[in-house]
């Protein structure tokens, strides 16, 4: 159950400035003028996931055997497949995504959560009132770039803040990796200890945090200690849970420099993630090049490609650190 990932890399626009090719794969970054390039991380779906069209602020997507259609502002295009396709969605998604007073409505009755997974690794789909399924398709270039960095190392320490449903601990852990799973939520804690039994991964070294994740950087900083791989994935908004206020714009530098105290001095990455429209990846770009002066950076946008090689619908913005 691997994906199909391909990196497409291509300079900003500017007097003189080209891409490369969407059939290039793994080339290096072209700057212009001393600007950074942006790379576009394609996932092409895998086994147990496929985008099988997208239009009209909406997509319609595979997970298994259930087809699902759920709301994508970013999708402002004509559809392609025809109606009775779309109509003939498992589960749709209604009203407001964003405030989490949506529902699903389900042809066949109701359903909470499918089996799936990646890289042998199985977890569980779930139907959220915020539009989601309990893990996001567009990581996957993410957790193979994450796997490749632990691989060959002995326990490698990866600390998975804002860290959701476990997915991306559970495959770095049955990878060999020690993890730190951190994430504000109680019940996403609980879902993914469920995802840890599921795949069968109790023995694995994972300690699973109801934590605020700003306070649990700073105490790792205070203690000294480091780890080999540091994922950041925070939300727009959210609460900790002692109630405590997290602002994307106004914390995550913060984040940043406590992560940059906490992590490796060599052989090490950090992954930052964000989800928020009203930036752009040089914003991540530009705050990472000035808290991590000294490491190399990746930056652009994670991006889901439809089924046969169709259109693209870009869903976040990314930047890795490397520190070699």
């Amino acid at each position: 159950m691997r994906a199909a990932a391909r990196d497409i890399e291509s300079v900003l626009c500017g007097p003189g400035s080209h891409a490369i090719s969407a059939d290039t794969a793994h080339t290096e970054a072209l700057p212009l003028d001393g600007l950074p390039a942006a790379r576009l991380l394609v996932s092409e779906g895998w086994s147990d996931y496929a985008l099988l069209d997208s239009g009209g602020g909406r997509k319609l997507e595979r997970f298994g055997r259930y087809r699902v259609d759920r709301p994508e502002p970013q999708a402002m295009w004509m559809r392609r497949l025809p109606d009775k396709d779309w109509a003939s969605a498992d589960a749709v998604f209604v009203g407001d995504s964003e405030e989490g007073d949506g529902r699903w409505r389900f042809r066949d009755g109701p359903l909470e959560t499918w089996q799936t997974g990646f890289r042998d690794v199985a977890f569980h789909g779930r139907f959220t009132p915020f539009r989601h399924v309990g893990f996001f398709p567009e990581q996957a270039p993410h957790w193979d770039w994450m796997l490749e960095r632990l691989a060959g190392r002995d326990r490698p320490r990866l600390l998975n803040l804002f860290g959701y449903t476990g997915v991306a601990s559970l495959l770095a852990a049955a990878a060999g990796a020690e993890v730190t799973h951190v994430d504000a939520s109680k019940k996403a804690i609980g879902f993914a200890r469920e995802n840890q039994a599921l795949a069968g991964l109790q023995d694995k070294p994972i300690r699973w945090l109801v934590d605020d994740a700003l306070k649990f950087a700073a105490r790792e900083g205070r203690r000294g200690r480091l780890y080999d791989g540091i994922l950041v994935d925070p939300p727009k908004f959210g609460r900790g849970p002692k109630n405590e206020t997290w602002q994307l714009f106004e914390n995550l530098p913060e984040m940043l420099r406590l992560c940059r105290d906490i992590l490796a001095p060599k052989n090490a990455f950090l992954v930052l993630t964000a989800y928020a429209v009203r930036a752009s990846f040089l914003s991540l770009h530009e705050l990472c090049a000035e808290v991590f002066p000294e490491a190399a950076l990746d930056s652009g946008e994670l991006v889901l490609r439809e089924q046969g090689g169709g259109r693209l619908i870009s869903t976040s913005l990314f930047t890795r650190v490397s520190r070699d």
